[in-house]
């Protein structure tokens, strides 16, 4: 979604414009085809992967704490430098994910993104095996990563969202319960009543309508996590409560960026150990422009991969 975010300029960055970039895309997996000169550690035919940041600068205390996802002079892939949406990108070769032999192109490529961005927001809110989390959003590409990494950490997912398609993904990756929040008279109150009736030990919001309600979820659960994920429009959406439940139920709110190349390291081994599983469509070059437009409307169950080879 942030693709679109980028493209509509409706977050409060400059716009692709301003870097001379009409290409979007931030993640995306394939073969390396040649080298720049004095490359080292890579051959040609080896597999890549393309991550949301194309580069960090290396030195700034983020990037030396290993936690360069939060480097202030990173260069955003479609956004800074041309992205993923072309049959051909660069990158730069210290900063290029390897992919490991097991793992498919078709669940690599959103890993880069999606399921780096989940780990990192999992490992971020410190949850502990059999606590609930709850997805808001979680039909949809990043939020179906966090569902299946969840569950392989040994969490409870539950899942808010709507359509009878991202019910059925939700539930065959691993969620406990899908709840459709435009059938249930008060979402809430089930989520509440399925997290024995307390509430959410963890709410990890990556749709970003979900952020209205994402404090009600956690009940009144003692330490309680919202982890802020999805990218909202600029000025449109603000999250908060009274300051007396964060006192008396040590609630906390944080926010999450992209996943480091750690995360998406983990995130592989996870696919590799077949613990994260194939959640996209895969369509022909012909069909980008029809697939952004249901992007853009919300209509997309997990991913969908483009695949530059086929006719």
């Amino acid at each position: 979604m942030s693709d679109i975010l980028y493209m509509s300029n409706e977050v409060e960055i400059p716009p692709m414009s301003s870097f001379g970039v009409r290409c979007p895309g931030h993640e995306g997996a394939g073969v390396v085809v040649k080298l720049g000169e004095g490359v080292t550690g890579w051959k040609v035919g080896d597999r890549a992967g393309m991550k949301p940041n194309w580069d960090t600068c290396g030195t700034c205390e983020q990037c030396l704490e290993g936690k360069e996802n939060y480097c202030a002079k990173c260069m955003s892939s479609g956004l800074v430098v041309n992205g993923s949406y072309q049959q051909y990108v660069v990158t730069p070769a210290r900063y290029t994910t390897r992919i490991p032999d097991g793992v498919s192109d078709y669940v690599a490529a959103p890993i880069m993104c999606s399921a780096s961005t989940m780990h990192h927001s999992l490992v971020t809110a410190g949850l502990k095996p059999g606590n609930f989390a709850v997805f808001v959003g979680g039909g949809g590409g990043v939020g179906i990563q966090g569902v299946q990494l969840a569950k392989a950490m040994g969490l409870r997912p539950i899942v808010v969202d709507s359509s009878d398609a991202k019910k059925e993904l939700a539930l065959k990756m691993g969620a406990e319960a899908f709840i459709d929040f435009r059938l249930v008279k008060n979402a809430t109150e089930e989520v509440v009543k399925l997290a024995d009736g307390i509430g959410a030990h963890g709410v990890f919001v990556t749709a970003p309508q979900g952020y209205r309600d994402a404090i009600s979820f956690t009940g009144t659960r003692v330490s309680a996590k919202v982890m802020c994920v999805g990218m909202p429009p600029k000025d449109t959406t603000v999250i908060g409560a009274d300051p007396l439940i964060f006192n008396v139920r040590n609630l906390c709110i944080t926010g999450t960026v992209t996943g480091s190349s750690k995360d998406t390291d983990m995130a592989l081994d996870y696919a590799r150990r077949g613990l994260l599983h194939d959640i996209s469509e895969v369509r022909p070059m012909s069909r980008i422009a029809e697939s952004v437009e249901q992007l853009r409307r919300g209509e997309v169950p997990g991913r969908i991969v483009i695949d530059f080879n086929q006719e």
